[in-house]
């Protein structure tokens, strides 16, 4: 995205004031996540009582705690002398199903821009009609040839959701002849190799004219940076249709075209010949891996907030804390899997101060490196009355991280968003892509000030489940992009995943509490509106077990660790006489799984040296 102007969001919809669509989107609610409230007296040590509820809160992987009244920390924030520059957010790209039919439409524009034409998509039953649907169901029914002979059309219009009687079979099927068939003949020539000669014939039935420009909804910031080439379609609008169905227009350029693979007794005159020289490579290119790109313009607290606030109001037509927070969730699983709708959003995410002068997503302040957190620190200056304790709180995190329960204290590097906390400026729709934590530990979120953030989450123990799923759902993604959930850059409808039996729990983080999520356990979500929230890990003694088992999982898929596991046992070891017990037995136990599975290791290596006959210059006992 481009700058915006402070308070200033461009929303273009036509005659209507507000991009909210009424359609037929439904949205299931997970169930509620549990939350906690601990007394006055459980507050006072953060790993008890979170090591007290966990029997509970680990079935859901998140949940929320609800300190005492009392406990009300301040903002130790400058809010007039920081700044920051977000992340742009274009929510249809974040969203794995959507994401896998705007690379498939780009695909398509792309065939048909060799043709000299832009594809413009038709309507059926007024409603643009998904043509990554229809290639896929034709696909599995068989192919064109095969659903076209065996009269599978009917089906084809069943399996889209269409109801029977209509004849919209039999409009699919001149959909798919004009659009995709093409495509698909010039795909399974290209197959043989880059250099043949592809031969498509189209039909004139009138002269071809310029493509016009895009019709497209969208809400976002002025001067956005170009979208990428799926967006290059003409859109259909719904008109009054003949049957409820529209089939002019189909094609590109207005014109009405029959396209075909060339009939050996056709006349040549009749036809225009496309070919199409060393173009395979292009069309069938790969996407390239999604990322997010930084926004060019650097904003303060409040110029952020008021965007955000200007951007909300407009989109929902109302004061932003008049909007109820079920009409935003609703809301943004709509827009997320809509393919003919732009909203872009800014997020300042994984903001700290490490980065400074790197060009990342950092905060600044008078151009000097500092460790900034929204809580008072034990090494702030000029503390008032009352922020001491805070500054000294377990639940400061600054501090819980490094507790002597915590054994990621025994590191002594000052590792970025795992005990050095990030910070986060968010607005309305801003994202959240699903991912658990590095070596899955436990991660803690405070909401210091602002609107709801709205979390889902899937346990620990059905990750495994998760992954299976989403790439069931999104196959093309994960074979352009194998650690794709590790890239933090995708969500999923957790309808979708409810669907396929993954257990989904969600709530409501509003400004006060805390939301904790459990080892492995996979979370994502969104922001309803303008807020700051800070996040860290942390990890006690029962995580090193299960950060044993990580890195075992990390080597399988040749993924770096953040810090060495190894190193951080045998440190602890060293230090034997200042753990307490239940972090002594833990690290014990630990440490024989590190030197089981060393030797084990170094075994197999045996092994194939001495299999192999090569010779080898190191021990072969520890």
């Amino acid at each position: 995205m481009g700058k915006c102007d402070e308070a200033n969001v461009e929303v273009s919809m036509g005659d209507s004031a507000s991009p909210m669509k009424p359609d037929n989107f439904t949205f299931t609610v997970p169930p509620e996540a549990p939350v906690f409230e601990p007394t006055p007296e459980e507050f006072l040590d953060p790993l008890a009582y979170i090591s007290k509820i966990r029997p509970i809160a680990e079935k859901s992987g998140i949940c929320k705690i609800k300190p005492p009244a009392h406990w009300q920390p301040p903002f130790a924030v400058d809010v007039d002398r920081l700044r920051f520059t977000p992340r742009i957010q274009r929510l249809n790209e974040l969203e794995a199903i959507t994401r896998v039919k705007l690379n498939f439409l780009d695909q398509i524009i792309k065939f048909w821009e060799l043709q000299g034409s832009v594809l413009k998509i038709p309507t059926v039953e007024r409603k643009p009609l998904d043509l990554y649907a229809l290639h896929k169901i034709v696909k599995e029914a068989g192919g064109f040839e095969v659903c076209s002979a065996e009269r599978k059309w009917s089906k084809i219009a069943r399996r889209m959701g269409h109801p029977q009687g209509k004849g919209i079979g039999s409009i699919l099927k001149n959909h798919y002849e004009r659009i995709l068939y093409p495509y698909d003949v010039f795909k399974n020539s290209g197959a043989v190799g880059d250099n043949k000669e592809t031969k498509i014939e189209v039909k004139q039935e009138q002269t071809p004219e310029k493509a016009g420009a895009r019709s497209r909804s969208s809400s976002k910031c002025p001067a956005a940076t170009p979208p990428p080439a799926a967006r290059r379609y003409k859109s259909s609008e719904p008109e009054p249709e003949a049957e409820g169905s529209r089939t002019e227009g189909a094609l590109p350029d207005h014109a009405d075209r029959k396209l075909r693979t060339p009939s050996k007794d056709e006349n040549a005159s009749e036809t225009r010949r496309i070919i199409v020289y060393h173009t395979y490579n292009r069309v069938s290119k790969p996407a390239e891996a999604f990322g997010f790109e930084q926004a060019t313009r650097e904003y303060t607290l409040q110029q952020f907030g008021e965007m955000a606030d200007q951007f909300k109001s407009d989109y929902f037509n109302m004061p932003v804390h008049m909007v109820p927070t079920s009409t935003v969730e609703r809301e943004f699983w709509r827009v997320v899997s809509s393919i003919d709708e732009d909203v872009t959003v800014e997020y300042g995410a994984d903001l700290h101060s490490m980065d400074h002068g790197s060009g990342e997503a950092a905060f600044t302040l008078h151009n000097t490196t500092l460790f900034i957190s929204g809580f008072p620190t034990k090494s702030s200056a000029h503390l008032y009355p009352g922020e001491q304790q805070y500054a000294d709180s377990s639940w400061n995190l600054n501090n819980l991280p490094v507790l002597d329960g915590s054994v990621l204290g025994h590191i002594n590097a000052d590792i970025s968003g795992m005990k050095i906390p990030w910070l986060y400026v968010g607005m309305c729709f801003a994202t959240f892509c699903w991912h658990n934590e590095d070596h899955w530990s436990y991660s803690i979120n405070y909401l210091h000030w602002g609107e709801p953030k709205t979390w889902y989450g899937v346990p620990g123990s059905k990750a495994e489940q998760f992954e299976a799923a989403m790439k069931a759902e999104a196959p093309e993604l994960f074979q352009l992009q194998p650690d794709l959930l590790h890239q933090l850059v995708t969500i999923m409808n957790p309808n979708i995943l409810m669907k396929a039996g993954v257990p989904v729990y969600r709530t409501d983080q509003h400004a006060g509490e805390f939301v904790i999520t459990f080892p492995r356990a996979y979370h994502a979500g969104f922001n309803q509106g303008y807020n700051f929230a800070e996040a860290v890990n942390f990890t006690p003694a029962d995580w090193l077990k299960m950060g044993r088992e990580c890195i075992a999982h990390y080597s399988t898929l040749r993924r770096y660790c953040v810090f060495s596991h190894d190193e951080l046992v045998c440190k602890m070891a060293l230090e034997a006489d200042a753990l307490s017990l239940t972090v002594a037995l833990a690290a014990y136990r630990d440490m024989r799984t590190m030197l089981h599975d060393e030797r084990k290791l170094r075994k197999g290596l045996l092994d194939w040296v001495s299999h192999h006959g090569s010779e080898y210059n190191f021990k072969s006992e520890l």
